[in-house]
C-alpha cells in the first residue's frame, strides 16, 4: 500500500474513533483482528493481569524477572544521575527549573509472530521509575498471553487494553468512554501506527516515528567472522526493510562473512571494504540505531563516534544483548535521527518547567531594561505591564 493510501486510511480511522469512540474500536477490532470484542472487554480484568500464572514455564518466569531486574538497575542509576529541580537565588529574585513525571502514559506493544515481552520491559520500567502515575498499555488481542500479562504486571503496567494498530493510538490520544486519554504515547509499531502517531502529534506527546531497524558493524581482522555474520543475519531477521552494514578494512574477514551468509543473503546486508577512518565518517553520517564495534581497541573508536542510538563495545557484545538483557532501553532512534535524538529512558517520561519569582524591589530595579526590550519589539502593552509595577 502506498504512503498516500496509508495516510488516507489512518485519517479515516482517527476520524471514526473521534466521532464514534468505542463503537469504532469494536468495528476495527472485527475488521482488522477478526474478533467481536465488546467495549467492556477491551480492558483486561485486573484479576487476570495479577494472576499467579502457575502454568507459565518457571524458567521463562525466572528469565523475565532477571531481565526486568537488569533494566530496573540501569534506570534507577540513570534517575540518580539526572538533573534535579534547582534554583538560582539573587537579591529579590529566584529562577530555576522543576522536573516532574508525566501523569498518564500510553505504551504501545506491537503484534508479531510472538508477543514482544522485551518491549514491555524496555518501556514500562523506565516509565515506572520516572514516577508516571498511570501506565496504559495497548496491544493487539493476539498478544494477550500468560507470559505477556505476567511481564506487564511485573513492570507495573496493570491497565492493559487489547487494541492494536492505528485505532489503538487514536483511542489513547483522544480518549473514549472505555480507554482513557493519555498525555504521551511511546513504543514501536508498523506503518499505520507510525502514521497515526504522526497525525496525532500535538494532541498527545509522541516518542518518535520509528523506521526500520538497523545495525552497523565496524570490524577489523581481529573480529570473529562467525560472530559478525550471525549479528548481520540477526538484524535481517526483523523484517524485509531492516538494514545491516559491515564496514571492515580486512579482505579476509569480508571473504569469510560473505561465504557464511551467502545462502541466506537477502539484499538487506551490505558488506563494505574501506579504511577505519572512512568507516567512522560513514557511521556518523548513517547515525545508526545500533552500532557494534568489533576492533582490537574499541575505545579508540568510540571516542570518535558522534551519532548512534546505542553502541555495543567488543566482539562479545552483540546487539541482542541490548535487545533483551543489558539494561538500557532498546527503543532507539532510527533512520538517521540519532543525529539529534536519543533512545527512550527515564528522561523521556519527565517534563521540565521553569519558574520565576521577582520581588517588588527587583522588578523596579530591572523594569527600565525589560521595558526597553519590549519597546524595541513594538510590544507596548508588554512595556506597560512592567512600568505599571515600577
Amino acid at each position: 500500500m502506498t504512503n498516500t493510501k496509508i495516510t488516507d486510511q489512518v485519517v479515516s480511522i482517527i476520524s471514526a474513533v473521534s466521532r464514534d469512540g468505542d463503537k469504532a474500536l469494536e468495528m476495527y477490532s472485527f475488521k482488522f483482528d477478526g474478533l467481536k470484542i465488546k467495549a467492556n472487554e477491551f480492558k483486561i480484568k485486573r484479576s487476570r493481569v495479577e494472576s499467579p500464572f502457575k502454568n507459565l514455564n518457571p524458567l521463562l518466569k525466572e528469565t523475565i524477572k532477571k531481565a526486568a531486574k537488569n533494566v530496573k538497575v540501569f534506570h534507577l542509576k540513570e534517575l540518580q544521575k539526572l538533573p534535579r529541580s534547582w534554583s538560582i537565588k539573587q537579591k529579590g529574585s529566584r529562577v530555576g527549573q522543576n522536573y516532574k513525571p508525566l501523569e498518564t502514559v500510553g505504551l504501545y506493544i506491537p503484534g508479531g509472530r510472538y508477543p514482544y515481552l522485551s518491549t514491555i520491559l524496555m518501556t514500562a520500567i523506565p516509565a515506572k521509575i520516572a514516577g508516571v502515575k498511570n501506565i496504559i498499555l495497548a496491544t493487539p488481542p493476539k498478544n494477550i498471553t500468560d507470559e505477556f500479562l505476567f511481564t506487564a504486571n511485573l513492570c507495573g503496567a496493570k491497565d492493559i487494553y487489547q487494541l492494536g494498530g492505528a485505532q489503538a493510538i487514536a483511542a489513547m490520544a483522544l480518549g473514549t468512554k472505555t480507554v482513557p486519554k493519555v498525555d504521551f504515547i511511546c513504543g514501536p509499531g508498523n506503518a499505520y501506527v507510525n502514521e497515526a502517531k504522526r497525525q496525532l502529534f500535538g494532541k498527545v506527546g509522541i516518542d518518535s516515528l520509528a523506521g526500520p531497524s538497523e545495525v552497523v558493524i565496524l570490524a577489523d581482522r581481529s573480529a570473529n567472522f562467525e560472530f559478525m555474520a550471525n549479528d548481520l543475519l540477526a538484524q535481517a531477521e526483523h523484517d524485509t526493510k531492516a538494514k545491516a552494514y559491515l564496514f571492515t578494512d580486512s579482505d579476509l574477514l569480508l571473504k569469510h562473512v560473505r561465504g557464511y551468509i551467502q545462502k541466506k543473503y537477502t539484499g538487506q546486508i551490505q558488506l563494505i571494504k574501506c579504511s577505519l577512518d572512512k568507516a567512522i565518517e560513514k557511521i556518523n553520517e548513517i547515525a545508526p540505531e545500533h552500532l557494534e564495534i568489533a576492533v582490537k581497541n574499541p575505545k579508540n573508536v568510540i571516542s570518535r563516534i558522534n551519532n548512534a542510538g546505542a553502541v555495543f563495545e567488543g566482539s562479545y557484545t552483540p546487539t541482542a544483548v541490548g535487545d533483551y538483557w543489558a539494561g538500557p532501553s532498546h527503543v532507539l532512534p532510527t533512520g538517521g535521527t540519532a543525529r539529534f535524538s536519543s533512545g527512550l529512558s527515564v528522561l523521556t517520561f519527565l517534563k521540565r518547567t521553569s519558574f520565576i519569582s521577582y520581588s517588588k524591589n527587583k522588578i523596579k530595579s530591572d523594569s527600565k531594561y525589560i521595558a526597553r526590550l519590549a519597546q524595541a519589539e513594538g510590544f507596548l502593552n508588554h512595556k506597560n505591564s512592567i512600568m505599571v509595577r515600577s
